[in-house]
């Protein structure tokens, strides 16, 4: 795949730019199992039961940043809808892999023992799966008081949803979320899973995990994070309520300032059928882009003023579609215009500020983003590829304290992989 995008790579204001001699130098350059155990989360220990969605992301963020992260997998795969093999699976990268069958006494023995050498637990299963495993939490934090569980749901552990079935599209339809999203007119618009599985779900299951972390520096004692993606999710809107309450924000999808209703903050299609985004929101970079685009003075004096919004997206319209996209980045990118060119998950990692910041790696010949955020200091770890279904199950009970033969017997008994 590198070697297939490394042809035509972006440059800010100057469009492509020539190919670097060696594809993986501006994709990072960074190779499978070489990375040494760094990174600001070095030291502690995450045990992963496996699920889809926003628990393999946000295991992924904890491992990128040096966590020793054990997923727990199914002896088979099972019905995980977007579950992938290695090296596809990137969710799954910088992972160690024990698989157990915990509906068997001796795989949740297993399971136990690795809990007790833990710092967190991570699981995405329906509210009481896990308690008919027989981990129910109040149990496991008398066996292991320092434990945190990290419990990732959609609609959360208690309340009347709380036991349904749903995906990232049901969970933000009851915040607000989905309602805002689309053009002028039209129907909601899925924004792919970003929003609740991810936003509102991996990320503030981390956040939460690392703050139950925080405090037990105090109190010495793990608890509970019940992370719902419908309280993320709501909590992500929470400007939209303040401008709402403010008479600043209406219920009309396509026709507020940061939906695509202004037309200088919205897409347009290039005479190559590509498309561009502009962004000048604040007064003086709307002057820069007016200037640059040729528009009449009078849309920079009423920027604000609804009644030429018409007239001002019908100019933008017109114009951005005598020039290709890449002229347009010839001429507008890296400006105060707020432009930037609409990429393809293809084009992205090509990008030329894309290359300069290493923001993409090659990982099993796989192109992916790189762990992000940054560290003054830390020296975040190379991503590894993801493992296969219980490589690592006798690495991780040997280092659990289980001898060679008690493993051999958990094998045997159809309880380990």
């Amino acid at each position: 795949m590198a070697q297939a995008l490394a042809t035509r790579p972006w440059s800010p204001r100057r469009g492509r730019v020539a190919a670097p001699a060696n594809p993986a130098a501006i994709l990072g350059g960074m190779t499978a199992n070489t990375s040494p155990p760094t990174g600001p989360l070095r030291g502690l220990r995450i045990i992963e039961l496996a699920s889809i969605g926003p628990v393999p992301m946000a295991g992924m963020l904890l491992a990128d940043l040096g966590a020793d992260v054990v997923r727990v997998d199914r002896m088979e795969p099972s019905g995980l809808g977007l579950a992938m093999q290695p090296p596809y699976d990137v969710h799954a990268r910088s992972r160690r892999s024990v698989a157990l069958d915990l509906k068997q006494a001796a795989g949740r023995q297993a399971l136990w023992a690795l809990l007790e050498r833990a710092d967190v637990l991570l699981e995405g299963l329906r509210p009481g799966v896990l308690e008919r495993l027989g981990l129910v939490p109040d149990e496991v934090l008398m066996r292991c008081p320092r434990l945190v569980i990290g419990r990732m749901t959609g609609f959360g552990q208690t309340g009347p949803l709380a036991k349904a079935a749903g995906h990232d599209l049901n969970y933000i339809a009851l915040t607000g979320a989905l309602h805002a999203m689309g053009s002028a007119g039209g129907k909601p618009v899925p924004p792919l899973n970003l929003v609740g599985d991810y936003g509102g779900g991996a990320l503030y299951l981390a956040l939460g995990v690392l703050s139950a972390l925080f405090e037990r520096q105090t109190s010495g004692r793990g608890q509970v994070v019940d992370a719902a993606m419908v309280d993320g999710a709501a909590s992500l809107m929470s400007i939209f309520h303040g401008l709402a309450a403010a008479g600043t924000w209406n219920e009309r999808r396509g026709d507020n300032l940061l939906d695509g209703g202004a037309p200088f903050y919205d897409t347009y299609e290039a005479a190559d059928g590509r498309f561009v985004a502009l962004a000048a929101l604040e007064p003086k970079f709307f002057a820069v882009l007016a200037q640059a685009l040729g528009l009449d003075e009078r849309f920079v004096q009423r920027q604000l003023d609804r009644s030429v919004w018409p007239a001002m997206r019908a100019a933008i319209t017109a114009v951005i579609r005598t020039k290709t996209r890449d002229e347009w980045c010839a001429q507008l990118e890296g400006t105060d215009a707020c432009f930037a060119p609409v990429l393809s998950l293809a084009e992205a990692p090509l990008h030329a500020h894309a290359a300069a910041r290493q923001a993409y790696v090659t990982v099993d010949g796989v192109t992916q983003p790189a762990a992000a955020p940054r560290f003054g200091r830390s020296q975040v770890p190379q991503p590894r590829p993801a493992p296969s279904t219980g490589q690592h199950t006798r690495t991780v009970l040997t280092e659990a304290g289980w001898s060679h033969e008690k493993i051999d017997a958990l094998v045997a008994s159809g309880a380990a992989r």
